[in-house]
């Protein structure tokens, strides 16, 4: 399944990694907390292998990326995870999959590793807020995964848990949403090969601020459905309930498409602004499904997304 979507999106397009090795250790020295949350050894590549996806845009840089995000766990400025993250800890990590599986249990972060083959695919990623970046993860199939444990017939959905510390995490010692966060997919969108469990970022381990040390990322949904620093994963019959739905379902759908014919009630999705050159110096259309309805669309045959959003 892997590298079954083919694009054109250059990989000459990536930053090259001396360029941003050079402007972390300039930050580094800088005391920026932004690069100092690295999960796993600093400077250990993760040799990924490398395949083509996206739009031909040029991905943002490792410092936008690690810098401007949402974590609601470590505070609701953009800033916070890169201030707050480094509290998180990372190792030893483990993630319960239970529910409707074949071999439920506790896998340490070793454990889910083994014998996983890492990709570098740079993907689009598109906030429900209207801004937008391309960023070059590194991971694996979520269907790997969920092949290995078993998927017992009349599964579903699969739903998600983040980690719940409040030691550590300081935002979730204010109810702003449900803690701990939860998201959720249809066992097919699970399924498809687009779908990544990313464990890095320019072939380095990932960020805490960003999710360490596992995320989904689902490029053709809004960003919140890709939940950060997964702690548990469960296979269910149900459509199970998610964070942002629970709090206000009338913004908020579950399935949560990028789609710019379906507005956000305070706001237009029809375009979105792309991060760097300036905060918001770029804006431009927004594409179904985030560009990848070509690959997607046919998940939602039949669907009336203005009702099913």
């Amino acid at each position: 399944m892997a590298g079954r979507y083919k694009s054109d999106l250059k990989w000459s397009e990536v930053t090259p990694k001396a360029s941003w090795l050079n402007r972390r250790q300039i930050m580094a020295t800088a005391g920026a907390g932004a690069l100092g949350a690295i999960a796993g050894p600093a400077f250990a590549s993760l040799g990924a292998k490398k395949t083509a996806f996206g739009d031909g845009l040029e991905p943002n840089t490792l410092e936008e990326i690690t810098s401007y995000n949402n974590f609601y766990e470590f505070g609701t400025d953009k800033g916070d995870p890169a201030r707050n993250a480094h509290a998180l800890t990372t190792d030893p990590w483990s993630v319960k999959i239970d529910g409707m599986v074949e071999k439920p249990g506790d896998y340490s972060f070793d454990d889910i590793m083994k014998g996983v083959s890492l990709e570098e695919r740079i993907y689009r990623f598109r906030c429900v807020e209207r801004w937008s970046m391309v960023i070059p993860w590194v991971g694996f199939e979520l269907a790997d995964l969920l092949e290995r444990v078993g998927v017992q017939p009349g599964a579903k959905y699969v739903a998600f848990e983040t980690a719940l510390r409040p030691d550590e995490m300081p935002g979730v010692n204010y109810p702003i949403i449900e803690w701990p966060y939860k998201e959720g997919l249809r066992l097919d969108e699970a399924m498809h090969p687009l779908t990544l469990i990313a464990t890095g970022l320019y072939d380095e381990p990932m960020p805490k601020q960003n999710g360490a040390p596992l995320r989904l990322v689902v490029p053709w949904k809004y960003g919140y459905k890709s939940i950060k620093s997964i702690a548990r994963i469960t296979l269910v019959d149900e459509q199970p309930p998610t964070a942002w739905e629970t709090y206000s379902a009338a913004e908020y759908g579950f399935y949560s498409n990028v789609n710019p014919e379906r507005d956000h009630p305070r706001w237009s999705q029809a375009y979105e602004r792309r991060v760097g050159g300036g905060l918001f110096a770029k804006q431009m259309p927004t594409q179904k499904f985030n560009g990848y309805e070509p690959e997607v669309a046919d998940l939602y045959a039949g669907m009336d997304l203005q009702k099913y959003h």
